[in-house]
């Protein structure tokens, strides 16, 4: 949904990388370093059908308390413990981007972080949220957008980041490789997630990383 304000014709992949850190490994290194690889693993199978022009894109995002990364809930006690953790606090959304163009062999890549400061939910609320279903399959076992929870309500950097792929970053990435992209992507990521950014012009400008 969210790439569709970037670029209109595309294709998704899926691929088998194994997302363990490694000793030692920074989160953000981390992060950026599985966006690499799931784009070399899907350029290897473009690659074997010797498809010219082809651009892989590549994200992956994490979300990360006191330099510990969080990942999806096991069950419904984890999904309560880390929605503790994270109640009236401030965290961070990693989000590593790639762009690897299989002519030239070249990939683009960056790392984009974004602060986000949860509310002070009610026990019975985090409950509820449990109980629809929707913190499973959630790094940090929530979703920002869900208007029901509505996690960060005083929420202002980059929206897309935290849903899992931050396009204007994307689309400096894009042009730097002299990719076509929708020069509105600014103000149709805007539309489709029914957010006004505050951040977008600094990003587009390269102030903000």
């Amino acid at each position: 949904m969210l790439l569709r304000n970037l670029i209109n014709h595309f294709i998704v992949m899926e691929t088998d990388i194994d997302e363990i850190t490694q000793p030692g490994e920074y989160p953000s290194d981390f992060v950026l370093r599985l966006a690499s690889e799931k784009a070399f693993a899907a350029g290897k199978k473009l690659d074997e059908q010797l498809l010219q022009g082809v651009v892989v894109i590549a994200a992956d995002t994490i979300v990360v308390d006191r330099e510990k990364t969080l990942g999806k809930p096991n069950d419904a006690a984890d999904a309560k413990k880390i929605l503790d953790q994270l109640r009236d606090r401030t965290h961070q959304v990693l989000s590593g981007i790639a762009v690897y163009q299989l002519e030239t062999q070249q990939i683009r890549s960056r790392i984009v972080l974004t602060e986000v400061r949860m509310r002070n939910y009610s026990e019975k609320e985090v409950q509820k949220y449990i109980n629809s279903g929707d913190p499973f399959d959630k790094a940090g076992a929530y979703a920002i957008q869900n208007d029901s929870f509505n996690p960060a309500p005083d929420f202002k950097g980059c929206f897309a980041n935290v849903m899992g792929l931050p396009l204007c970053h994307l689309s400096l990435l894009m042009r730097d490789a002299n990719l076509e992209i929708d020069s509105r992507v600014a103000d149709r990521c805007q539309e489709s997630i029914h957010y006004q950014c505050p951040v977008y012009s600094q990003i587009l400008a390269g102030e903000n990383g």
